[in-house]
């Protein structure tokens, strides 16, 4: 045999095949998802945000399916962002994808737990979307429509095709009322007595010598060194974020041993009617001393929000105050 002709034409075949081999390798390694696939491998993650932060699981496993194309694209693939949250606001790590403009900046999670996590805190957070947390969550028709009137996708017939996926693929079979998580000792408007707490999963005691007041009709506590919204909300059955919102606190804040914390909504007047200013007094102060809602404390007062009060003014608290 002469091997002077062999190699050349060994070469070129090889030249040939291995690239024709590589896709059918590289699909071999990543495996599309279809989308019952993917509701499969997600649908107790939206589950389990539901019962954590009141989000309907099947809006949950809808908009991860649209966002994420059944968690195939890049953005999921490479970063386990299923929601196409940007990096606005955010210090952890990031990836940039060409999107609405080239190069566009997402974030990037350690695992698809945390995407699905940190998308229920960026609709908490935001209070354009704060009436949405008032509907059934049994309702995904009221949340789909409610999505897209907040703005939160341009393309004009997103409501439509969320109602569609979960319809076509029943994911209101994993929604619960409101109703059954309350029974469950989540999601609840009027905190249970501690007496009668029962966790869904295990029965474990309260936290010792913990006293529950009432002021103006609202439960509160005092905080304890160590306490956190995270801890307060796993000892009274509530959400985090009801806790630092019911008390007019940032996420990122920290509360310190002897703060007011309220577990429920403050009202909407306090029982004095007035409120004269004392030296070193803000409005959240204020606000916390009389059980009464900042933002009507503010309201009553004609003042903007972010304005701080004057020793010896007066403040109303039950009705606005006259034009002068």
């Amino acid at each position: 045999m002469n091997l002077s002709l062999y190699f050349p034409k060994l070469l070129i075949n090889l030249a040939i095949l291995i690239p024709m081999c590589l896709p059918i390798s590289l699909e071999a390694q990543w495996h599309q998802m279809s989308k019952e696939e993917y509701i499969k491998n997600h649908r107790n993650l939206a589950i389990k945000e539901m019962y954590e932060n009141g989000i309907p699981a099947s809006i949950k496993l809808a908009q991860a399916i649209i966002e994420s194309g059944n968690g195939n694209s890049r953005l999921a693939r490479e970063a386990n962002n299923h929601f196409g949250v940007k990096c606005h606001g955010w210090n952890g790590d990031i990836i940039n994808i060409d999107d609405d403009v080239l190069q566009e900046c997402f974030r990037k999670y350690s695992d698809v737990e945390q995407s699905y996590r940190d998308h229920s805190l960026f609709l908490i957070s935001r209070p354009r979307y704060s009436q949405l947390f008032e509907l059934e969550t049994t309702d995904y028709a009221g949340w789909a429509n409610g999505l897209k009137q907040a703005g939160y996708a341009t393309n004009p017939r997103y409501a439509e095709i969320l109602i569609k996926t979960i319809e076509d693929f029943e994911l209101y079979q994993y929604d619960v009322s409101k109703s059954e998580i309350l029974a469950s000792g989540k999601l609840t408007e009027e905190p249970l007595d501690p007496e009668n707490i029962k966790d869904k999963t295990t029965s474990r005691p309260l936290a010792s010598n913990r006293t529950l007041l009432v002021n103006n009709g609202r439960k509160y506590i005092f905080a304890r060194k160590g306490d956190s919204f995270a801890s307060l909300a796993q000892e009274f059955n509530i959400y985090s974020f009801q806790i630092w919102r019911y008390n007019n606190l940032d996420k990122r804040d920290k509360l310190k041993e002897g703060d007011m914390v309220y577990l429920e909504k403050k009202r909407n007047k306090a029982a004095s009617p007035y409120h004269i200013v004392a030296r070193g007094e803000t409005m959240r102060a204020i606000s916390q001393h009389y059980g009464i809602k900042l933002k009507k404390l503010y309201w009553y007062n004609r003042m903007n929000h972010g304005d701080e009060p004057h020793v010896g003014q007066a403040l109303w608290m039950q009705q606005r105050k006259p034009i002068e």
